[in-house]
């Protein structure tokens, strides 16, 4: 009888396993199928169409680890920004990183800064500044698959100063800068600096407007009817002291101004809104545009920043950066700024 209670016993036993791990399988299952539905959305919501099964797979595997990664991070709720799941969720960081955030990997030992700086004797700076409201910003941009991130930020800076000097705004080409500005170290889709579209700009007599030199995401060849007609041009750039976040305060209270950051990591890649405050590398590997700055509710103050991946990513495609951080290089690392006039902002590493 003991014997036969032990064998009902065990038998119980096993089937209490075997039913506790079918009920795991079938959870890992529902919630791999409820994944594979989020996967299916998100493609259509994108237009993304991959060119076979296996990549299609493997795609979802990514897409699944970083949606896991991102919601593991919001449940966290101890950062005061959010992650969401925007156009690159399909990608790993490093693949996100490869055609946007070309840092090629040397100084730019020949630039020569200057040793003044225009707005150093400014006092009298606003607590709070965004340009877009003064109709010094054009709309968000998109850079897509093509690394020239520093034409975008230098056009968007030249844009800026010629709004607040011509008094119209005008949407400037980025595309003439990438096909054109070829003579030096920038390399269009391949990464380049802001400086020298700042001095193409100059040497060039100005840009052409978007409409008439439309951007194509791709290398071209100079047209070089199109970019013989100027619509806006700068006369001159400047450094803004290095590591010097009142400085550059100083001079984005007068305009938008190209910065360098280091754009490199998950966060970055999938921050949606709040004040990004996550930790940032030592390399500045990607040119965007400060155009304002203020405090958050919580009071923290942050630089607003806007950036060129379309509007799918970040606040409507701009980022508020936490500013006035307690280290000795701040959250950008070894930021340059560059002004144009009408005045630009300048940086010696090569951008995309």
């Amino acid at each position: 009888m003991v014997a036969k209670n032990q064998f009902y016993q065990i038998s119980l036993a096993l089937l209490f396993c075997s039913g506790f791990l079918a009920f795991q399988v079938t959870c890992r299952t529902l919630q791999d199928a409820s994944m594979y539905e989020r996967h299916e959305e998100w493609m259509g919501r994108y237009a993304k169409v991959y060119k076979d099964p296996q990549e299609r797979e493997r795609r979802f595997k990514i897409f699944k680890e970083n949606v896991n990664y991102i919601e593991a991070f919001n449940n966290a709720a101890n950062k005061p920004y959010t992650l969401g799941i925007n156009q690159f969720a399909d990608l790993t960081n490093e693949e996100f990183i490869a055609p946007r955030n070309r840092f090629k990997g040397h100084m730019c030992s020949s630039i020569t800064r200057t040793t003044t700086f225009k707005y150093e004797n400014v006092t009298a700076i606003p607590s709070t500044v965004d340009w877009r409201q003064k109709g010094a910003v054009t709309p968000i941009k998109d850079q897509g698959q093509c690394g020239c991130c520093w034409a975008f930020s230098a056009v968007a800076a030249t844009e800026g100063i010629h709004a607040l000097s011509a008094g119209k705004l005008i949407s400037l080409s980025e595309q003439e800068v990438v096909d054109c500005d070829t003579k030096g170290e920038d390399q269009g889709c391949a990464g380049g600096f802001m400086d020298g579209a700042f001095k193409f700009i100059i040497q060039n007599h100005g840009l052409n407007n978007e409409p008439n030199y439309p951007y194509k995401a791709v290398d071209g060849k100079c047209n070089a009817k199109a970019a013989a007609n100027h619509v806006a041009t700068i006369t001159g750039y400047e450094d803004v002291p290095v590591n010097n976040e009142k400085a550059l305060q100083k001079a984005v209270a007068n305009q938008p101004v190209s910065v360098a950051i280091d754009a490199s990591g998950s966060d970055f890649q999938f921050y949606q809104s709040g004040v990004f405050t996550g930790s940032c590398g030592t390399e500045l590997d990607h040119g965007v545009t400060a155009v304002g700055y203020g405090v958050s509710a919580d009071g923290t103050e942050y630089w607003l920043v806007k950036n060129s991946w379309g509007t799918e990513w970040g606040e409507e495609g701009y980022i508020r950066m936490q500013r006035g951080v307690k280290a000795e290089e701040g959250l950008w690392h070894s930021y340059d700024g560059i002004l144009p006039y009408c005045i630009i902002i300048k940086f010696g590493h090569h951008y995309s």
